[in-house]
């Protein structure tokens, strides 16, 4: 009998997301919002709603990606304040979504991995995953491989699709993590 041989996948390019990157990134995200539970929104935003989100993302000094695959958008990842809170301003949250086509091909863990590598270049210490519905092994598997722990799961906190939806919360320590008391700009430049 003869071997099959498969093709290569094509290679996973992460980049910083660009404006003519929305209508890819509005498809993934409308796809979830209207078929998924990783996120609780129930009417998928326009592209230029998004665009917006990722300019407040942009203006705190956060990465915004998209992973390509032959020039095609397959996946995007930001990262986003955990809460507006002051005292919170060292934590972030991550997002990660992959069109449904390229789950499992690594789109996911190229992404966290450059998301997570770019966070630690700046002020922040720690990077919470909010992973709707607790079924989401795919997107707690890959937050584990990157070194999240659980730290809990909200019951049935959302209702989406006809039935009630958990959420799984992990953590990582980013950079120094909290071994370290952070120094503000703003409290350097006071003294």
């Amino acid at each position: 009998m003869k071997s099959e041989t498969l093709a290569p996948l094509p290679a996973i390019f992460v980049r910083d997301a660009a404006e003519e990157d929305f209508a890819a990134i509005q498809g993934i995200y409308a796809d979830e919002v209207l078929r998924g539970l990783a996120t609780f929104e129930e009417v998928p935003p326009t592209a230029s709603e998004l665009l917006l989100r990722r300019n407040a993302v942009l203006d705190l000094g956060l990465p915004y990606l998209v992973a390509e695959q032959d020039g095609t958008v397959v996946g995007y990842s930001y990262a986003a304040l955990y809460r507006a809170r002051p005292a919170y301003r060292y934590t972030l949250e991550d997002s990660v979504y992959v069109a449904e086509a390229a789950r499992g091909h690594g789109v996911g863990g190229a992404l966290l991995s450059v998301l997570i590598d770019r966070c630690e270049t700046g002020p922040w210490r720690q990077m919470i995953a909010v992973i709707g519905h607790s079924g989401n092994s795919g997107s707690i598997a890959l937050h584990r491989r990157f070194g999240f722990s659980d730290i809990g799961t909200h019951p049935a906190v959302g209702f989406k699709l006809g039935r009630w939806v958990d959420t799984v919360l992990m953590q990582r320590s980013l950079g120094v993590g909290h071994r370290h008391t952070p120094t503000d700009e703003a409290d350097s430049s006071s003294g």
